[in-house]
């Protein structure tokens, strides 16, 4: 049973780091989608509400997404889908259901880094980065290869590029979680592929136009063998070109 001894609400990010950082068993709350099924006593919960990163900014340039904004709210948000080819609404659909995409935030997906995440799959092809309190703005690609620290997502930047980009995935059930998850943006001069739950975390990689050529590392877990992954590789990748082409036509 989660058991929660002080209750925080800070107002400002110094605050809230200041108090996660006073005991390493301090934790930040996000939807609590996870957290709550944990055994677990936490001394101080820090609830970032006050903070007012529960919004949605944009500019010419990128989108601006406060780490306390719910996937089901980038779900419906039609400039963002509109800009980003539906790749973000197409890998959450399938997450259980919209009562928990109305509780799980975006900071909370992105921070815990989880290996499955459809979330992490999907804005890796897209160019985006992540501002923390501890290292500032980053790529996402740089920051899933950051060892676990306490530290608070602040933001997401998903820049405007106007690229094609897809995400497409396999699941047992529609609710369960990814088999394998794969998203692809199409570039002036090459693809930029990313695939995930392979059980691993998700990883970048980039081919040719003219030759694509992709060694994704798959292993075992009860979800699909190595074999079966690497089968859906090849399958998930033709269905991701045929989707960006689709977008180029």
């Amino acid at each position: 049973m989660l058991r929660i001894m002080n209750y925080a609400t800070p107002e400002s990010l110094d605050e809230a780091y200041a108090l996660l950082t006073k005991n390493k068993k301090n934790m930040i709350l996000g939807g609590m989608i996870w957290l709550k099924m944990e055994d677990i006593q936490i001394p101080t919960a820090i609830d970032l509400g006050k903070l007012g990163l529960d919004q949605i900014e944009e500019n010419d340039s990128e989108f601006k997404i406060g780490a306390m904004v719910t996937l089901r709210q980038l779900e419906t948000h039609e400039a963002f889908n509109e800009a980003t080819c539906h790749v973000f609404r197409d890998a959450v659909k399938d997450i259980v259901g919209v009562q928990l995409r109305n509780l799980a935030t975006i900071g909370g997906s992105v921070y815990s880094r989880f290996s499955f995440s459809d979330v992490i799959c999907s804005l890796l092809c897209l160019e985006c980065d992540v501002q923390t309190y501890k290292h500032g703005r980053i790529s996402l690609e740089e920051f899933i290869s950051l060892p676990y620290e306490k530290d608070i997502v602040e933001y997401i930047y998903v820049k405007k590029t106007n690229l094609p980009s897809a995400f497409v995935s396999v699941r047992k059930s529609a609710t369960d979680l990814s088999v394998l998850n794969a998203s692809c943006t199409k570039y002036a001069d090459h693809y930029r592929f990313c695939f995930g739950a392979r059980p691993a975390i998700a990883k970048v990689y980039n081919c040719d136009l003219d030759h694509i050529d992709l060694d994704v590392y798959c292993a075992d877990n009860m979800r699909g063998s190595k074999e079966y992954r690497e089968k859906l590789v090849e399958g998930l990748t033709q269905k991701l070109l045929r989707k960006v082409e689709s977008y180029v036509g």
